[in-house]
């Protein structure tokens, strides 16, 4: 298949079925595991099973991009027993489709899912040199920064 370009049309849809979630977890070993170099053993986890899974995916079926939603006592645990705060995480977007406006279109959908969960906000830990496009959408840094996984983080966040 040939990479996507500019004019790449794509769709975000929460990843219901197994092969849809299949294709969340290959974006994330393809960007977190093979590019970043995060341990496999850590970049999957007990909150996959209950968290909602977003996908990107091109007119032809090929994955872009993927995200995850965690809520209720799964984000309360990382937003200091906050249950009304949902958790964004593992937003991952394939080499090949960053500067498609990909990454904000998986973010957006993560959003509604927590809107239509009656959340209030929506935390995330970003990587560092990522903090600029999550500024972009209207998140806020608070907190020092910290390491997950070897790779420097700031915790945000954006009320919904």
């Amino acid at each position: 298949m040939s990479p996507p370009s500019p004019s790449t049309r794509y769709a975000v849809r929460v990843a219901e079925d197994p092969a849809d979630r299949e294709a969340c977890f290959a974006v994330r070993k393809e960007v977190f595991v093979v590019e970043q170099g995060v341990p496999q053993e850590i970049e999957y986890d007990a909150y996959d099973a209950d968290a909602v899974h977003v996908l990107a995916v091109r007119e032809d079926g090929l994955p872009l991009g993927t995200g995850r939603l965690l809520y209720g006592e799964a984000a309360a645990a990382k937003a200091d027993g906050d249950a009304s705060v949902g958790s964004l995480g593992r937003l991952a977007v394939t080499q090949a489709a960053r500067g498609l406006g990909v990454g904000a279109a998986l973010v957006r959908a993560i959003e509604d899912a927590a809107r239509a969960r009656g959340l209030t906000a929506v935390d995330l830990h970003a990587q560092t040199h990522a903090l600029g496009f999550y500024e972009r959408l209207g998140y806020v840094a608070y907190g020092p920064e910290f390491p997950d996984a070897g790779i420097p983080h700031r915790a945000m966040r954006r009320a919904l």
